[in-house]
C-alpha cells in the first residue's frame, strides 16, 4: 500500500464517520427548516413541512463516533510516514482504543456490531506475513498459521473476508441450521468480565442454509473470478494454497432444527448444500442449548450419524480436490467411556478430525463465584482452558495420534494455544478472548506462539503437536 493509497482511504473513514454523526444530529439544520413559514405559508403548512426533531445521540454513539473519528485523524497523520508493516501493527494497536467501548453495550448487541464491521472491512486488515514458523499443512490445505476463529462468532457467514483478512489461518462459520430459527429468548449472553468468560444459551439462531449457501456462492465466485484475472501461474504443488473463500480456509459448522425429528437429515442437507463451498465440514453434536443434542454423542448413535453423513457427502461428485474433510465437534462434560466410545467412532469410521471442545455446562472456578453463574447456557472463556485442554490430551492419547485435533476453549494468548498443541492439538481455535481483547490479540497471539515454539527448538508447528507425550 502506497502512502497516497493509505492516505486516501484514510480521509474515507473520516467522511463516513463524520457522515454518521450528522445523521444523527438530524436532517437538516433550523435555519433551512423555517422556509415555507417565511415565505408566508400558513403555520400549519410549515409545521408539516419542517423536519421532525431528532434527539441527541446516545452517549455510547458519541464515543463510539468520536473514537473512529480520533482514530482517521491520528491514522491520517501517521500513515505519511510509516511504511505498511508500521501501519498495520498500528491499525490493529489502534483498536485496543475502541474496542472497551463495545463493553458498554449489551453483549448480543456488541457482537453483531462487531460482525457488521468485519462484513463491511470497519476492521484492520493483516498486510505482514506470518512467521514461517507457524506454517502448516493439513488434510492437503496449506495454513499460514495455525490459529482460528471458532463457530459462533459469524454464524451465517456474513464477515468470512473481513475475518480472514484480520490474519487468522482459518475461519469457522456457523453453526448453520437447514430451515431458519430465531433461537432462545433474549437475554441469552451474559458476560462474566471479571474471569475473561461468556454464558450463552442462543439456541442455533441461524439464518438457515439457503441465506448462507447464497452468501457463500457469491463469495466462491468472486474468488474463481480472481483466480481466473490473475496473473500469477497456477501452483504445481499438491499443497493447496489458501481455501475456497480466500488465503485463509473456510470450515462449514453444521447443526440441527430445534424441532427436528431427524438429526441426521438435518446434517446430510447441509452437506449437500453447503459442502461445495467448505474446505472442511463440522457435525456440531455438542452444543448444550438444543434439546437431546448431547445425546448424539453416544457410541451407537454417533457411529450410525457420522455413517450417513460420509455417505451423503461421498455420493456427491467432487473435482480432483475431493471432498471436503469432516470434523466433529465434541463437549467437554464427557466421561471417561465417553471419550473411549468416540474415539473408538473416529478410528473406526476414518473421521478426518475432531474439535475439542465446545462450551460447558459446569462452572469451573473461579466462575462459580460468579452472580451470572447460575445462568442457565454453556460457559466458554479462561475458565473452560484447563478442562477443555484435559480432554484433548485425553483424546489424543486415546485415537494415537492418529486424527488431528483441533483444540478450543479458553484459549488468550500464544503461550495458550502453545499449551494446546503440546497437548495434541494440530490447529487451535478462540472466540471469547477475541470478544474480550479485540483484533489486536490476533497478531499478538502469533507472534507469542512464533517464540514458544523456536524457544523449545521446533521448527515447526507440527513438530510440537503431541510434545508432551514424547
Amino acid at each position: 500500500m502506497s502512502s497516497s493509497a493509505a492516505a486516501l482511504a484514510w480521509r474515507r473513514t473520516l467522511r463516513d464517520a463524520l457522515l454518521r454523526g450528522s445523521a444523527w444530529r438530524g436532517a437538516a439544520p433550523a435555519r433551512y427548516a423555517s422556509t415555507a413559514s417565511a415565505s408566508g405559508a400558513p403555520a400549519e403548512a410549515a409545521d408539516a413541512a419542517a423536519p421532525k426533531k431528532v434527539p441527541p445521540p446516545p452517549r455510547k454513539g458519541r464515543l463510539l463516533t468520536g473514537a473512529m473519528i480520533a482514530l482517521a485523524i491520528g491514522g491520517g497523520a501517521y500513515v505519511s510516514t510509516a511504511d505498511e508493516g508500521k501501519f498495520c501493527g498500528w491499525l490493529f494497536k489502534s483498536t485496543e482504543l475502541v474496542n472497551p467501548l463495545f463493553a458498554l453495550l449489551d453483549a448480543e448487541f456488541a457482537h453483531s456490531l462487531a460482525v457488521k464491521a468485519a462484513s463491511h472491512g470497519f476492521v484492520p486488515r493483516e498486510k505482514r506475513p506470518d512467521p514461517p514458523v507457524l506454517g502448516l499443512e493439513v488434510w492437503g490445505r496449506k495454513f499460514a498459521n495455525p490459529i482460528g476463529l471458532a463457530a459462533g462468532f459469524d454464524k451465517n457467514a456474513e464477515a468470512v473476508e473481513g475475518l480472514l483478512g484480520m490474519g487468522f489461518g482459518f475461519v469457522e462459520v456457523g453453526s448453520v441450521t437447514p430451515l431458519p430459527q430465531e433461537g432462545n429468548p433474549k437475554p441469552r449472553i451474559f458476560r462474566l468480565k471479571e474471569h475473561g468468560a461468556v454464558i450463552n444459551r442462543c439456541g442455533f439462531n441461524s439464518e438457515g442454509i439457503v441465506v448462507v449457501a447464497k452468501r457463500l456462492g457469491a463469495q466462491h465466485g468472486k474468488r474463481k473470478m480472481e483466480e481466473t484475472s490473475s496473473s500469477m501461474p497456477p501452483s504445481t504443488s499438491d499443497i493447496k494454497q489458501g481455501g475456497k473463500a480466500g488465503p485463509g480456509i473456510l470450515g462449514v459448522n453444521l447443526g440441527k432444527n430445534k424441532t427436528s425429528e431427524d438429526a441426521a437429515a438435518d446434517y446430510v442437507q447441509g452437506v449437500h448444500t453447503l459442502s461445495q463451498y467448505a474446505d472442511y465440514l463440522v457435525i456440531n453434536i455438542s452444543s448444550p442449548n438444543t434439546p437431546g443434542l448431547r445425546k448424539l454423542q453416544g457410541r451407537k448413535q454417533l457411529k450410525d450419524l457420522v455413517k450417513k453423513v460420509q455417505a451423503a457427502r461421498d455420493e456427491m461428485q467432487w473435482a480432483e480436490d475431493g471432498p471436503p474433510p469432516l470434523l466433529v465437534k465434541i463437549a467437554p462434560d464427557l466421561s471417561k467411556q465417553d471419550l473411549e466410545d468416540i474415539a473408538a467412532v473416529a478410528l473406526a469410521l476414518r473421521l478426518d478430525g475432531l474439535i475439542i471442545s465446545n462450551t460447558t455446562v459446569s462452572r469451573p472456578p473461579p466462575a462459580d463465584k460468579d452472580p451470572l453463574a447460575q445462568e442457565t447456557g454453556g460457559l466458554s472463556g479462561k475458565p473452560l482452558f484447563d478442562l477443555s485442554t484435559n480432554i484433548l490430551r485425553e483424546m489424543y492419547m486415546l485415537t494415537r495420534g492418529k486424527i488431528p485435533l483441533i483444540g478450543c476453549g479458553g484459549v488468550s494468548s500464544g503461550e495458550d494455544a502453545y499449551k494446546k498443541i503440546r497437548s495434541g492439538a494440530t490447529l487451535v481455535q478462540l472466540y471469547t478472548a477475541l470478544a474480550y481483547g479485540g483484533p489486536v490479540l490476533i497478531p499478538r497471539i502469533k507472534a507469542e506462539l512464533a517464540e514458544c515454539l523456536e524457544r523449545d527448538g521446533f521448527k515447526s508447528v507440527q513438530e510440537a503437536v503431541g510434545a508432551d507425550f514424547r
